[in-house]
């Protein structure tokens, strides 16, 4: 699986790129068959942000976007919510 890590405005330490790396290979064991998963880290009036984008099977994507106090608590709050996101049962389209 491909992992891209991009900063926006902002720099990011290599202990930060080094933890979300890990973070994200994790996560991407959770997903069924995910093949390119990219993470953006921002700053935004002095709040810092980070968001999620996982491509797994079928074209599906599951994003998320979260905001806190530093970098690292954003990235936990947007793993998280992708986490309940691949939680969900997935729902079929009636045909």
């Amino acid at each position: 699986m491909r992992i891209t890590i991009t900063a926006r405005h902002c720099d990011v330490p290599d202990d930060l790129r080094a933890r979300a790396r890990a973070r994200l290979e994790r996560l991407s064991r959770l997903a069924p068959r995910s093949h390119h998963l990219q993470l953006i880290f921002g700053a935004d009036h002095g709040r810092s942000t980070a968001e999620l984008r996982l491509h797994t099977s079928r074209g599906q994507v599951h994003v998320a976007a979260a905001d806190g106090a530093d970098h690292r608590s954003a990235l936990d709050r947007a793993v998280a919510k992708v986490r309940r996101q691949l939680d969900k049962p997935l729902v079929r389209e009636a045909r």
